[in-house]
């Protein structure tokens, strides 16, 4: 049996994979949940939320403001479409600040009701969740991708999976690329196909925060997230040249 791992982002992701055990034999997938947040029930999330709030003790008032808030933020979703006003009759608003807790609250609902027994069902060596994408370490001599994919998409009915499966001893996973070797976990960045390098050019007329925010995440990522050896020499000179090509010197 495993506990399921939510991650904060790829560093977190790195650190906790580090502490997971590996066989040669293992084998990484990738999971996505199909239209999120569209598909979270949200009167059967509202259950879960009331019974979170009793189990913690929270005050009577207290819980009353927090399902009026409840209710206003998935009750009044209005939106403008092709000079129409509109209802969101399903799901929390998209975009909106509070959905990602929603969906959150049903999500982790579900994994607990779920996950102990599929982890044994099919030996699920470790699992990680960010918001919607899953990352799956697992003993192919025990169960397959399709056999754990099945059973995903029978959690609940609003729930629907599409499974990636690693080539090459690897998989692309949020923003790194993870390598299986017989004895470790490598990472290294992952950049899309269509990614551009395009970040706000220096000389535009935008204000200064932003433009060197851009210059803080890059070399904040290249100096906080751990990658494989072979890695850092090209990772070093790319944000150079990144800078470079938006005339941002």
């Amino acid at each position: 049996m495993i506990l399921n791992i939510n991650t904060e982002n790829s560093k977190d992701l790195i650190h906790k994979l580090n502490d997971t055990p590996i066989l040669p034999h293992f084998r990484l997938a990738s999971l996505d949940i199909t239209n999120l947040y569209t598909n979270i029930p949200v009167t059967e999330t509202q259950t879960i939320f009331a019974n979170i709030m009793k189990q913690n003790l929270v005050d009577p008032q207290t819980q009353h403001e927090l399902m009026s808030w409840y209710e206003t933020i998935t009750k009044h979703n209005y939106f403008a479409y092709n000079t129409k006003v509109m209802i969101q009759k399903e799901g929390p608003a998209m975009g909106a600040s509070s959905s990602g807790l929603i969906a959150e609250m049903f999500l982790q609902h579900t994994e607990h009701l779920h996950m102990a027994r599929l982890s044994t069902k099919h030996k699920i060596i470790n699992y990680f969740r960010h918001i919607d994408d899953i990352l799956l370490i697992f003993d192919p001599s025990q169960s397959s991708i399709q056999a754990i994919l099945a059973d995903f998409n029978t959690l609940h009915p609003n729930l629907q999976f599409t499974a990636e499966t690693e080539e090459n001893n690897a998989i692309n996973y949020l923003d790194i690329t993870i390598h299986r070797t017989p004895s470790s976990w490598k990472t290294a960045i992952y950049r899309k196909p269509m990614y551009t390098d395009t970040i706000i050019p220096y000389m535009s007329n935008h204000p200064s925060q932003h433009k060197y925010a851009a210059v803080r995440f890059l070399y904040n990522r290249l100096h906080t997230q751990p990658t494989t050896r072979i890695i850092p020499a090209r990772r070093k000179h790319h944000p150079q040249q990144q800078l470079l090509s938006n005339t941002t010197t």
